[in-house]
């Protein structure tokens, strides 16, 4: 004898939400545990199957003091359940006109493009054109680096840098100045200080 099938989860949901209508009462889900066997449904799966009828809207429930209650009447899902087969078909309906709406551009967009050898010669000439201008960007891209507004940007980023060099220099110089003028007793430890950070005598404005 073949063993017995287990029920489906839809088949538990169907069972379990039975057992809300035929009471239309509240149930802790302990009382649940206990009362899905006698529907087929083994109390280790009824917590997972009750949520997912909350998740579905199809069973609610309410904290009362420290314990949680659920229930389900037959009306409340009856109208649950319409509201979404309402959703259901007026999708159904916008996506009906979508196709339509689709169905008429691909039609329009055929005309002129009906095939012919002339057609053909066109997008031959249309691929030919697309690989030599994909070759010439291909070729402008080597000779990139000598592009005359290439070269006076790059110009133009050295004169910036130069300055800003030579600024730097400026304000060190000075800097060292208003040390040497406040601090004379401290010269020695001015110079170690200056070498640490890479300050050295050979430091210059750059030409």
């Amino acid at each position: 004898m073949s063993k017995k099938r287990g029920l489906s989860l839809q088949e538990k949901r169907e069972q379990i939400l039975q057992i809300f209508y035929e009471s239309q009462d509240f149930f802790l889900l302990r009382e649940l545990e206990k009362l899905g066997p006698r529907k087929g449904v083994i109390s280790q799966t009824v917590k997972d199957v009750v949520q997912s009828l909350v998740d579905d809207d199809l069973v609610f429930k309410d904290k009362i003091g420290t314990s949680v209650y659920f229930w389900s009447l037959p009306s409340r899902a009856g109208n649950q359940l319409r509201q979404v087969r309402l959703k259901l078909e007026a999708d159904y309906e916008a996506t009906k006109k979508q196709r339509c709406e689709l169905q008429l551009q691909k039609e329009s967009l055929k005309v002129g493009r009906e095939e012919s050898d002339e057609r053909e010669m066109a997008l031959t000439d249309l691929n030919k054109l697309e690989n030599q201008h994909r070759a010439l960007k291909e070729e402008l891209q080597l000779y990139a680096d000598n592009d005359p507004a290439t070269l006076e940007a790059m110009g133009s980023a050295c004169g910036i840098a130069h300055q800003a060099i030579n600024r730097w220099t400026d304000n060190i110089f000075a800097l060292q100045q208003w040390c040497s003028n406040n601090f004379p007793e401290a010269k020695e430890r001015l110079e170690h200080a200056y070498k640490e950070v890479g300050i050295t005598e050979d430091l210059d404005y750059v030409d």
